[in-house]
């Protein structure tokens, strides 16, 4: 019998605070495992608005603790009352002064399974995340999760193969990847670099980018949204670039082996030559 799950993901438009916009991710989680999804992810800093565009103080305001912080909490009822896996990306605050871009990953139950912390961290104009995060110092988890293994990868690390292959090399099946990006900075390769990861290390993405302007930046974000699978094809439609929108889509895991078992990506590798490649 094949292994087929019901995956979904949100991409969201900013409500103006935070209490509105997790009682909305909450309606759309809802609304997901209503139609059967068994796993659901947001957005990066799905909580708050993308305060990276300016470098201000005010902003740590929107920087709380995981897991035990409010949102994590809320979340972790959420999938007890839903039975769905939630992939949950905050601003984390582990100490004063000590400042993460982070997703929590909750099975199921409500158990909360670990966090992952971005490694990547840009400061360009309109994304000034150094000012705010320290770079992730968890390595590149995936979690056993009610749906299989999962990991994450958070938006500018999209650009970076090293942690998409320590993901696949650990055993993922799925991984969700929370971004923020706008239509003039990196449109033209949001629909490639995902899919190319999902080919070299044969597992599904998720690809999830905010939509709309906010208030703190001229930086567009345009959504499309979507799975991709292995092969690098989408699975379904991907999502509108102007509008909110919650995507729903079967994602058979039986395939991962098949592409693996005919592309044997994994066993073509050669560790033993790459030694340079991570040399200062």
């Amino acid at each position: 019998m094949a292994q087929v799950v019901r995956a979904a993901l949100v991409q969201a438009t900013w409500t103006g605070d935070t209490e509105s916009m997790i009682a909305k991710h909450e309606e759309h989680a809802r609304r997901a495992a209503a139609d059967g999804a068994q796993i659901i992810g947001f957005q990066e800093v799905f909580n708050a608005p993308y305060f990276c565009q300016v470098q201000e103080p005010e902003h740590y305001r929107w920087a709380e603790a995981v897991p035990d912080g409010p949102t994590v909490q809320r979340m972790r009822a959420l999938a007890r009352e839903t039975g769905m896996v939630i992939v949950v990306p905050v601003f984390e605050l582990e100490s004063e002064g000590f400042y993460y871009n982070t997703a929590a990953v909750i099975d199921a139950d409500g158990s909360y399974l670990g966090k992952y912390r971005k490694h990547h961290i840009p400061q360009v104009k309109g994304f000034w995340e150094k000012y705010y995060f320290r770079p992730g110092n968890l390595g590149w988890p995936v979690f056993d999760t009610a749906v299989g293994r999962v990991g994450v990868y958070i938006c500018y690390d999209r650009h970076f193969p090293e942690g998409w292959r320590a993901l696949g090399l650990a055993g993922a099946q799925l991984v969700y990847n929370p971004s923020a990006t706008h239509r003039g900075l990196s449109s033209y390769l949001w629909q490639l670099e995902q899919p190319a990861a999902a080919v070299a290390n044969e597992y599904f993405v998720a690809a999830i980018n905010r939509v709309g302007q906010e208030e703190y930046g001229d930086n567009d974000f345009y959504g499309t949204s979507y799975f991709v699978d292995p092969r690098g094809q989408f699975v379904g439609e991907v999502a509108s670039g102007k509008d909110e929108e919650l995507l729903v889509r079967d994602l058979d895991f039986d395939l991962i082996k098949q592409v693996r078992d005919q592309w044997a990506f994994y066993r073509d590798r050669r560790p033993d030559a790459y030694g340079g490649l991570v040399q200062p």
